[in-house]
């Protein structure tokens, strides 16, 4: 099919993941830990490694309301016995009388002796009280069997590990009070441009209200992370590098928005090599071209790195899920994993991207039983409604016409969101 395609070379921009691998690459963690108790520990990163304080479960225990039984007391009564013990969960560990039954409940210790756990819903009680049972009964049915998911003094959960809700119930689970994190990583926002002006501002004629700086907040936030604002700052080389050299003083991070594009009041690529250095800039994504990686200070290894996101919002966002996100992660000492993706079958065609690999912005539609990507809406890097109603992105390499029943990479947004 010859769908106009034209193959045009994107001089000096870095490939995506070329990108990507120096982004993760670059990021070595902050020093400095804290403990905190465990209430005040979600989101923090852990900084040592923790070890499970006691077997999981404690002890043999039953996995439902119903009866613990000896298998050979049931083979030989026919199939009914008495109901001799009531265990309760927190009960302390019994024996199971001989020839007799244990009404017993869910997580309740197992009684000594008791071999299986027959179901409530399985079984028929008689006017004498006495227990029926199903013909066949296995033995350990229905028993956690102590240890079998830890056993003490197995690893629990390795430095790294961002404490989610599910790992703090983990370490709660063993008794756990108080953990060492790494402290929280300092970074220094900047927005950047004339026409900025913040929200509840009276809006005038050229002038453009700072979503990026609301936005990006929310997304440090998001990540743990301790935001410095610094606000709005004018288009002009004094006044950036007064804000690049508070930043360097004050942060382990600094992002700014807007002016790094290649512009005449694009500052950002000259003040930073003017103050400190500069590791690549330009990346052959589409939204989200104009991204620079740099460093304030004498060096990259004693120096405050930089990130320089495009001023378009949407461009911004890509520019931070793909390529600012694993760095911040790095500095924190997490693992960043790797991007998900997965082919989904579009549901509209395309004239190719020029040049530089695109990220569509789609919805998932599922009415014909699996999924199918549609646009989202309007796709220019300055358009947010897109970027809200989004589930995701079709990423569509350089060059390459999107046919419609054709599957394409697709990387679901909630990735970004841990």
């Amino acid at each position: 099919m010859n769908c106009g395609c034209e193959a045009t070379a994107s001089t000096g921009l870095l490939d995506l993941f070329d990108a990507r691998t120096l982004m993760i690459a670059a990021a070595t963690p902050v020093a400095g830990v804290e403990r905190l108790p465990l209430e005040a520990a979600g989101g923090r990163v852990l900084a040592e490694p923790v070890q499970a304080q006691l077997d999981m479960p404690g002890v043999d225990n039953s996995a439902m309301d119903g009866y613990a039984l000896r298998l050979a007391d049931l083979a030989a009564t026919g199939g009914s016995l008495p109901v001799v013990q009531r265990i309760p969960a927190g009960a302390g560990v019994q024996c199971l009388a001989e020839g007799g039954c244990a009404r017993i409940f869910t997580g309740a210790p197992l009684p000594r002796g008791a071999d299986a756990v027959v179901p409530q819903e399985r079984t028929s009680v008689d006017a004498a009280g006495r227990v029926h049972f199903p013909a066949e009964v296995l033995a350990g049915a229905n028993i956690r069997c102590r240890g079998e998911e830890l056993r003490a003094g197995e690893a629990l959960l390795d430095p790294g590990a961002r404490l989610s809700p599910s790992a703090v119930a983990l370490l709660a689970s063993q008794g756990i009070a108080s953990v060492t994190v790494r402290r929280r990583l300092r970074v220094a926002l900047i927005s950047t441009g004339d026409e900025v002006i913040e929200p509840g501002q009276a809006w005038t004629p050229g002038a453009v209200y700072n979503s990026n700086g609301a936005m990006l907040r929310q997304l440090l936030a998001a990540q743990g992370c301790e935001c410095l604002d610094l606000g709005v700052v004018v288009d002009t080389p004094r006044a950036l590098a007064q804000a690049f050299l508070r930043a360097r003083e004050t942060a382990d991070l600094v992002l700014c928005t807007g002016g790094v594009s290649v512009g005449e009041e694009d500052h950002v690529r000259p003040v930073l090599e003017t103050l400190g250095g500069l590791d690549f800039h330009g990346v052959a994504i589409k939204p989200g071209k104009p991204f620079a990686l740099g460093y304030l200070g004498p060096s990259r290894e004693a120096g405050t790195p930089l990130i320089g996101l495009p001023g378009n919002p949407v461009a911004s966002l890509v520019g931070w899920q793909l390529l600012a996100l694993p760095f911040v992660q790095g500095r924190q000492g997490r693992t960043p994993t790797p991007l998900q993706a997965f082919p989904v079958v579009a549901g509209f065609s395309r004239r190719a991207p020029r040049g530089r690999r695109e990220l569509l912005r789609v919805v998932l539609d599922w009415r014909q039983g699996r999924p199918v990507a549609r646009l989202a809406g309007g796709q220019g890097s300055h358009m947010l409604g897109a970027a809200c109603q989004a589930h995701g992105y079709l990423m569509i390499d350089p060059d390459t016409c999107v046919e419609e029943g054709h599957a394409y990479a697709y990387c679901p947004g909630a990735q970004f969101l841990d």
